[in-house]
């Protein structure tokens, strides 16, 4: 489970955020929608200890983001926005490194890899040289590189920015499937027909603080209108929220 509270982030002049709270259950999507620009990834960099906050904090499956990162690390999968894999590595060495980084065992990171390599379809290119891959064949190298270590919660940064259909089809399968296996999936996006897709849960960020939150149908109900389409473009214009 995560547990963001309070977040608030400048960077100079800009507040970025100004008091993100929300949380994101375990066996459930929760998708973490907004515009270019509302606070999103810098949300879930200051979640995965990337960034410190100014003010406030959160917890992951109970432990501190800001007095126990190394526990937090361990336990969240992280796929940043335009993941970049290494380029003259394998996509098996790539997946190798991190788990290594994460201090696996090699007969463990043998085994997760065989796992990953079967779980995301990548047997017929994990042993090609990574610069010549498709969009969609880097996103599964970092995908698989997120879950090495098997944590219990992922979080996704825009994951289906550039794929093609096909891609953006196989990402979903394996986002369902992660909630099937009761994890906690925290997924950012600007689209939304992805977020009222894949999430159970939705969190609306707009100018840096929490605009709208509940389920699609929830936000959908408390904004009186037809579509969360409609909900969300009256939530980031009035501002005054939908709690």
């Amino acid at each position: 489970m995560i547990a963001i509270d309070e977040l608030h982030k400048s960077f100079g002049s800009v507040r970025a955020l100004k008091g993100v709270s929300f949380t994101a259950l375990d066996g459930r999507i929760t998708g973490l929608l907004g515009p270019n620009g509302a606070g999103k990834s810098t949300t879930l960099r200051t979640l995965a200890t990337l960034l410190k906050p100014d003010a406030g904090g959160g917890r992951v499956d109970g432990h501190d983001i800001l007095r126990e990162s190394l526990e937090v690390r361990r336990r969240l999968g992280v796929l940043p926005h335009s993941a970049g894999i290494y380029p003259n590595l394998t996509g098996r060495e790539n997946i190798n490194y991190f788990g290594a980084l994460h201090g696996l065992a090699p007969a463990l990171i043998e085994q997760r890899v065989e796992e990953l390599l079967t779980l995301l379809e990548m047997r017929d290119f994990a042993d090609r040289r990574a610069k010549g891959y498709s969009q969609g064949e880097r996103l599964k190298v970092a995908i698989a590189r997120a879950l090495v270590h098997s944590p219990r919660n992922v979080v996704l940064d825009e994951p289906t920015t550039g794929l093609d259909v096909m891609a953006t089809r196989a990402l979903r399968s394996l986002v369902r499937r992660l909630r099937g296996d009761g994890h906690c999936v925290l997924l950012s996006s600007h689209v939304m027909q992805e977020v009222g897709e894949l999430c159970d849960d939705v969190v609306i960020i707009a100018r840096g603080v929490v605009v709208a939150q509940g389920t699609p149908e929830e936000i959908r109900q408390r904004s009186g209108t037809a579509t969360l389409e409609d909900a969300f473009v009256n939530a980031i214009g009035s501002g005054e929220g939908l709690e």
